[in-house]
């Protein structure tokens, strides 16, 4: 699943870096990576018993201004984002309330989902009002330990290597073992639109 994560922060000492390259530094965290998952940052609803058609539009609303913030200070690491979520209405005869349901799942891995929780945001129009907005937040859990790289797999990374040494010319990131460690603690915090099979594939698709 491709995600645009929200990736911050600068290297400094005794921090981890896990990708290097020509003026660019990664640092890992173990706050997870905060984003929308492909095809699921906009919804598409149309007129009941309406084609598929830019005729038949009702309402159409996206999730923007994705913020998120990380406390990691404890066992537990708290994640929290919030977004808003711009609408448009075909039709602006009347005031309207309009209640889209979002998701926030956790992965661990970039594979495994842990949790999974869908919540609604709504959207009111004023009578003759084309456009509206609204705030979301929503937050998760991490175990510290799971996020935590082992201290064996953190030297191996890190340790300095001289020339001459049998692995110097070895990229420790190469290892399989090292990379599976990786994974397992790498966690990403998803919040996108709860869509249907028809919403997915039109997002998909158009």
């Amino acid at each position: 699943m491709a995600v645009a994560a929200l990736l911050a922060g600068c290297s400094r000492e005794g921090e981890l870096v896990v990708e290097e390259g020509v003026g660019v530094a990664a640092v890992r965290s173990r706050c997870p990576a905060v984003g929308i998952p492909d095809y699921t940052g906009d919804i598409t609803m149309f007129r009941e018993g309406g084609e598929r058609t830019a005729a038949a539009l009702d309402v159409t609303a996206s999730i923007t201004n994705l913020r998120a913030r990380c406390d990691d200070s404890g066992a537990r690491i708290y994640s929290e984002a919030s977004f808003d979520v711009q609408a448009r209405r075909a039709d602006t005869a009347a005031a309207r309330s309009v209640e889209l349901p979002y998701f926030v799942t956790v992965l661990r891995g970039g594979t495994a989902v842990l949790t999974k929780r869908v919540g609604t945001v709504r959207l009111d129009f004023a009578p003759g009002q084309e456009r509206a907005q609204a705030s979301a937040r929503a937050g998760a859990f991490v175990d510290a330990a799971e996020a935590t790289l082992p201290a064996e797999v953190r030297e191996q990374i890190t340790r300095r290597r001289r020339p001459g040494d049998a692995d110097a010319a070895l990229d420790p990131l190469a290892d399989p073992e090292v990379r599976a460690a990786i994974a397992r603690a790498s966690f990403e915090m998803l919040i996108g639109f709860q869509l249907d099979q028809e919403q997915l594939a039109y997002n998909a698709t158009r």
